[in-house]
């Protein structure tokens, strides 16, 4: 019987050392050697500053400045309550809330009453951190963002142009999209 004791002694302690030193202290090497920047959280400065992850969405509200996805993450864009809301496609109080974003939205940029609206401005995503919108959520905001900055549209639409990401690898990423974060630093380094 002692030795059965002592065999899942051993055992467990060289699957300790091997699962839980070993394992995580070479892949986190690997990560600092061949991806330094995600894996220090991708984080972006400006300033000489940290200012955010280009991972997790922040809240913009200020009209001089595009609006990112509705976050389901706590208070804003919490990463530790990261998650949707879970409610379905049929819920009354989900619908009513995305109606009222739906008019907000409308309302924000001066689009007409029937006017579509990306989703992405008015519905959450899965994490509910998603820090980037599609390309026709940015040109909506367009308008609203060169009229409070005081800078022609044409202007602002060849920024939203620079910012535009496509598939990753050329495999993922769905639709053309933008990450507000990196977009709205620009806009600031554009105008002062």
């Amino acid at each position: 019987m002692a030795g059965l004791w002592w065999t899942a002694v051993r055992s467990v302690l060289v699957l300790t050392v091997l699962t839980g030193l070993a394992y995580p202290l070479v892949v986190t090497g690997l990560a600092q050697l061949f991806f330094p920047w995600q894996a220090n959280g991708s984080l972006v400065e400006s300033g000489g500053r940290v200012v955010g992850s280009a991972l997790i969405g922040q809240t913009f509200q200020d009209p001089r400045y595009f609006h990112g996805r509705p976050s389901a993450a706590g208070q804003g864009y919490d990463a530790t309550s990261s998650g949707g809301s879970n409610a379905g496609p049929t819920n009354p109080d989900y619908l009513k809330t995305v109606r009222q974003r739906v008019d907000q939205v409308r309302q924000e940029n001066g689009l007409p009453p029937q006017a579509p609206v990306p989703s992405d401005l008015v519905t959450a995503s899965g994490s509910g951190l998603d820090p980037d919108i599609t390309l026709a959520a940015a040109e909506v905001q367009i308008s609203r963002v060169a009229a409070a900055r005081h800078l022609p549209e044409e202007e602002v639409r060849r920024l939203v142009q620079e910012h535009v990401r496509g598939l990753q690898w050329g495999l993922f990423g769905g639709d053309p999209r933008v990450n507000v974060l990196e977009l709205n630093l620009a806009l600031d380094r554009m105008t002062g």
